[in-house]
């Protein structure tokens, strides 16, 4: 950073940090850290509030590191932290500020940035391309697949070829189709030389360490991994969504802190408009299948319109099984009239599995109308749950971290557990809020059940003061303590219950479909034998007549 950038930025850092500790003050789940520099002036700073810290517990699978900020026409080096909720709009997990650009710098954020989040490491992260942060996510993210935008490998592309430019109008637009539409691995390895070949640039030492590391950025080697991303408005080009339109050149750090939350504030009341849409308005049917209904009662909004999409997209697509294995049986899936542009899906009977060439499923989270395909042509009449992913329904919320990466560990210290404390008593007060909501009838019930937890609370608070100042507890009300005790363990016993419950039901779910493929598949067998008894007959009668003549 320059040092008139620098010199520029010091008079608001008082004014950041002082908001900073406010907040913390106010809601001890607020998390903010300080890296300092050598000569102990204020440096990087990392920030996440309590929503930011619940949001990444329910949507932290995949995440985007936006760096646009960091740019010297901008004033100042804002950075961010973002993803995608269960309406597939921007979610906010935490702000930075690199004062100090450097590698040092970004492992110190990466690490601060686990810190907060309690360890958990995303499934994938997307940043700009830049060696510091590429050795910062090796080093500290090393579970976690990377992604570099491709947005910034063609600014990138454009400012080191410039030369290129002026006598090549077409280089841009050819470069951008040899990575964007490229359908297949082969496609993008076949199309990549002839690029090169064709504009004379085959030496170039730029392209040429891109294509060393294309499966960082070139998406048809990145579709076997979980981005979030549900629309083609998602895509890798452009990371700063969240705060597009309130950071700009323009932007002190004392303004900042206003548009910081003018954004959080936007974001929030268009996430609950997305849930009141959901919850309030019922989607629109186009099929009488029982599949179209039960996505309808699973999936968000907006989740849902991209399923009933594929779904509707099946009547065009036809499966043509090309193998049969026993269990496993295998189809090529393809639109009327684009034999050319089909793709693969496997279908395992047994396990209720299907896998797809497309990859749709494992990058998005949702399923593709090839599976659907396969699905119809197997008599599939609902989706198997593991095609349902959680992150993307109404009850995404409700528990932990997506998908299993939540972890059995407590943190260690006593400030971290006032947090965890904090934040799952939050998440699980907005469950119910949004739950007590919905009727008369429940909002009475749910008002009911608050005034006696709260007297319950009430009462083991000031048990647990009066020890903690000393006093003698006799056993009647030692007893009353454990009683409360008594009532969380029950109260867990009746949560491992119900999940039992929901795990069998899952079960059972999946043996009835399984149960429907067989008896498809029987049925199938007895019509072919029933045609064969037909055929057989006919050639009979055809042989006695042939013997009378």
């Amino acid at each position: 950073m320059s040092s008139i950038r620098q010199h520029g930025l010091a008079g608001g850092m008082h004014h950041l940090l002082d908001y900073l500790k406010r907040m913390q003050s106010e809601n001890p789940a607020f998390f903010y850290a300080v890296q300092n520099d050598n000569d102990h002036s204020a440096g990087n700073i990392f920030w996440a509030d309590a929503t930011s810290r619940v949001n990444y517990s329910n949507f932290g699978d995949a995440i985007i590191l936006d760096t646009t900020y960091k740019t010297n026409r901008y004033r100042i080096p804002f950075a961010s932290f973002t993803g995608f909720n269960h309406h597939g709009l921007p979610v906010l997990f935490g702000c930075a500020l690199i004062l100090h650009e450097s590698e040092s710098s970004y492992i110190w954020l990466f690490q601060t940035f686990l810190q907060a989040m309690s360890g958990h490491h995303p499934v994938s992260i997307t940043t700009d391309f830049d060696p510091f942060i590429q050795v910062a996510v090796a080093q500290v993210l090393p579970p976690s697949r990377h992604r570099v935008s491709t947005g910034s490998i063609f600014r990138e592309t454009r400012e080191r070829l410039a030369h290129l430019w002026p006598s090549n109008p077409d280089f841009e637009s050819d470069f951008r189709k040899c990575v964007n539409e490229s359908e297949t691995i082969d496609d993008f390895e076949s199309y990549w030389p002839s690029l090169l070949e064709r504009y004379c640039i085959i030496d170039n030492e730029w392209l040429q360490s891109m294509y060393n590391a294309r499966q960082h950025w070139v998406p048809v080697y990145l579709r076997d991994t979980f981005f979030g991303e549900i629309s083609v408005m998602d895509k890798n080009e452009c990371l700063n969504s969240f705060f597009d339109g309130y950071v700009n050149a323009s932007t002190t750090i004392q303004l900042l802190v206003r548009q910081y939350e003018k954004a959080v504030q936007t974001w929030h009341e268009r996430e609950l408009k997305a849930e009141y849409d959901t919850i309030n308005s019922t989607p629109l049917l186009k099929t009488p299948s029982p599949m179209e209904k039960q996505a309808a009662s699973l999936y968000t909004r907006k989740i849902f319109l991209k399923f009933q999409d594929e779904f509707i997209e099946t009547m065009a697509t036809p499966a043509t099984r090309i193998e049969d294995s026993g269990t496993i049986t295998t189809y090529r899936v393809a639109k009327f009239g684009e034999k050319t542009k089909s793709q693969i899906v496997t279908f395992n009977s047994f396990e209720m599995k299907a896998s797809c060439s497309c990859l749709m499923f494992e990058s998005s989270g949702t399923i593709c109308r090839h599976i659907l395909s396969v699905f119809r042509a197997k008599n599939v009449l609902k989706l198997p749950s593991q095609y349902v992913l959680k992150r993307w329904t109404r009850n995404a919320k409700a528990g932990g971290f997506p998908d299993g990466h939540a972890s059995s560990e407590f943190p260690s210290s006593s400030g971290d557990n006032v947090t965890l404390r904090y934040n799952n008593l939050r998440q699980e007060a907005i469950r119910y809020v949004e739950e007590g909501a919905k009727s008369i009838q429940i909002y009475h019930v749910a008002m009911k059940a608050l005034n006696e937890a709260a007297k319950k609370v009430s009462a083991v608070k000031s048990r647990s003061i009066g020890t903690a100042e000393g006093d003698t507890v006799s056993n009647g009300e030692r007893d009353e303590l454990l009683t409360a005790d008594e009532d969380v363990h029950s109260y867990q016993s009746a949560e491992e219950k119900q999940k039992k419950i929901r795990e069998l039901t899952a079960e059972l779910e999946t043996t009835n479909q399984r149960c429907e493929v067989y008896r498809a598949n029987l049925l199938a067998v007895l019509r072919d034998m029933e045609e064969q008894k037909t055929n057989l007959s006919v050639k009979v009668e055809n042989a006695r007549l042939s013997l009378k003549e």
